[in-house]
């Protein structure tokens, strides 16, 4: 078990952003070396983001997904880890400032892995969002469980008074890549088969659930025959879709789409939910305007062969932050970005030799489409069907971080494939509306706590005693002078 230990002020300082895939494989990967490592990290967890859907439907908690960051590093003696958002990088003092309800810290670094991330892009329309989450956080994810199964039970409300609830059993999925099949697929699973026995005045089986797309297929990085595949079984399931169509306008009650041939067509629903595209963490941003290297239209960096920036090879970047040799965004990027700059780092300490240029190898593509129903491409091999799908169960299950979440998964997956039940459909409307009501404060979640030394801390702790014992005293007093409750003769 490890102890807490001081980090030693002669040792080589690396400083790591982010708690993703990136983030958490580059700092496992400096385990052995003679380094001190600090995460810095905007969340208390590592997520594993390709599952967020799976919360969102209700099969999956957000706990199996998302353990705590700490408790990954525990046995890491020489890995420590920071709450904070990174809101400046000073690449010239090599200084990290990060802040986190108005607190900010400045951590001092000899190496830095940025691994940022990347964040939902609505393409300059980001007023899409306050009704249309994206699908990038656990706050995401719960706030579509709330919305999505909140609009099954203000159904249920209205058709019981003899409303049109048409707006409300309509779902619809912008955007066809794997985040967004496997939303429709899920969703159409909900409709259909989990919950046609729990309502009265509403059939949820008759809910339209329609996925949205301005490409031309399906999956496209998947190739058109699995592309293809995958649009039959979404039809086969009760899922419309539409392709060839942008959203122009998303409002509370619908969105509005448009064709190339000018056609307009309003789709009216209360349930909506964007996987239309990513965009790089901001910190791209900074990192270019003091390196001169250029930004994709995706706000992606140029780095090095070696995953450095330009004139900073103390700088790396991994993940989706990065514009390399047309790479996608996967997690396995990130991943194989962090672990080659992790012995990059420890290799430079002991006088080895650089590595040659990062190579990135491709372990395929896999989408679920629902249940035992799934897409793989794993080089020139094209699966679908049930083998596909134990192959996706078979990965995903591997790479959940920690033995718990492992067997938890496993279990809510027998749950719900095996049988039709959900285990967490647990919702609140502070699920639903929490981050709308955070983003009319000024300052955020900041504008909730008082600032450092606004208050004394000892004089309120010294009232709050005073007041418990005034109110101890009276309990006693009442029970024995037996003052409680009717008295009877």
């Amino acid at each position: 078990m490890a102890t807490p230990t001081d980090h030693r002020p002669d040792r080589h300082r690396v400083v790591v952003i982010g708690s993703g895939f990136g983030g958490l494989f580059g700092a496992k990967g400096l385990k052995g070396a003679d380094v001190d490592v600090t995460v810095i990290a905007k969340t208390t967890h590592h997520l594993f983001q390709p599952l967020l859907y799976q919360v969102a439907t209700g099969i999956l908690s957000e706990g199996s997904i998302a353990p705590p960051t700490r408790e990954v590093l525990a046995h890491q003696e020489n890995a420590k880890t920071l709450l904070g958002e990174v809101i400046d990088i000073d690449l010239e003092k090599k200084l990290v400032t990060s802040e986190v309800l108005g607190r900010r810290t400045v951590t001092e670094y000899d190496s830095l892995l940025v691994a940022a991330g990347a964040t939902q892009s609505y393409f300059g329309n980001d007023h899409f969002a306050t009704h249309a989450p994206g699908m990038k956080s656990i706050d995401d994810a719960l706030e579509l469980r709330g919305r999505i199964f909140g609009a099954f039970e203000m159904a249920e409300l209205g058709a019981s008074k003899g409303d049109n609830v048409d707006h409300h059993l309509t779902f619809v999925v912008v955007g066809a890549g794997p985040t967004g099949v496997e939303m429709a697929g899920q969703i159409a699973e909900l409709a259909h088969r989990t919950l046609k026995h729990d309502f009265r005045a509403i059939n949820s089986r008759s809910a339209r659930v329609v996925l949205v797309d301005a490409a031309a297929q399906v999956l496209p990085p998947f190739g058109a025959k699995l592309g293809e595949k995958t649009k039959k079984e979404l039809e086969n399931l009760g899922v419309e879709v539409i392709l060839g169509a942008m959203v122009t306008d998303v409002d509370e009650r619908g969105l509005t789409i448009a064709f190339k041939d000018g056609r307009t067509e309003r789709i009216d629903s209360v349930a909506k939910i964007w996987a239309a595209g990513v965009q790089a963490s901001s910190l791209t941003k900074t990192l270019s305007e003091q390196t001169g290297a250029p930004l994709d239209r995706a706000g992606r960096i140029a780095v090095n062969p070696d995953l450095t920036l330009p004139g900073h090879p103390e700088v790396f970047v991994v993940g989706d932050m990065i514009s390399l040799d047309n790479l996608p965004g996967v997690a396995q990027v990130a991943i194989q970005g962090a672990k080659y700059a992790a012995k990059e780092i420890d290799g430079r300490l002991k006088g080895k030799a650089p590595q040659g240029p990062f190579k990135y190898f491709d372990k395929g593509s896999m989408a679920i489409i629902s249940r035992f129903r799934a897409v793989a491409m794993i080089g020139k091999l094209r699966l679908s069907g049930l083998i596909a799908w134990l192959m996706w169960l078979f990965i995903h299950l591997l790479y959940i971080t920690g033995f718990k979440g492992r067997i938890t998964a496993l279990l809510h997956w027998a749950i719900s494939f095996i049988g039709r039940g959900r285990s967490e459909r647990t919702t609140t409307v502070q699920q639903i509306f929490a981050r709308q009501a955070l983003q009319r404060l000024e300052g955020g979640a900041a504008d909730l706590v008082s600032e450092p030394g606004e208050y004394d801390a000892n004089r309120l702790e010294e009232d709050r005693r005073a007041e418990l014992e005034q109110q101890a005293a009276e309990e006693a007093r009442l029970t024995d002078a037996n003052e409680r409750g009717a008295k009877t003769r």
